[in-house]
């Protein structure tokens, strides 16, 4: 007489479902800290832009005998890559000298 051997190689259906569960509890969890942490990048990300820019203005100013620039000029004359936020907000200088954004929302 043969002895049939029974061996488990596999997961059986439970515990595949208690393994998508967890992974869905843990997916849960971390998207909307992953979405909340993406606006704050924007936002520090176009500060740091805004910066990056009213710098340049200064830097134009003492090697052009205090000129103001426009923006149009600071990119052609290549003291910047883009005046525009990297969420795609436009840059424009107000009355008083400063680099803001053009729509008029806080960085």
């Amino acid at each position: 007489m043969k002895h049939i051997k029974l061996t488990q190689d596999g997961f059986t259906l439970i515990e595949m479902m208690i393994v998508l569960m967890i992974i869905s509890i843990l997916l849960l969890i971390a998207v909307p800290n992953m979405i909340k942490s993406h606006d704050i990048v924007e936002t520090k990300s176009c500060k740091a832009t805004i910066q990056l820019v009213q710098s340049q203005i200064a830097t134009y100013k003492v090697e052009n005998n205090g000129e103001t620039p426009d923006l149009a000029t600071l990119k052609g004359e290549g003291y910047v890559d883009s005046v525009e936020c990297p969420d795609g907000g436009e840059l424009s200088i107000n009355s008083e000298g400063k680099v803001v954004r053009a729509d008029g929302e806080a960085p």
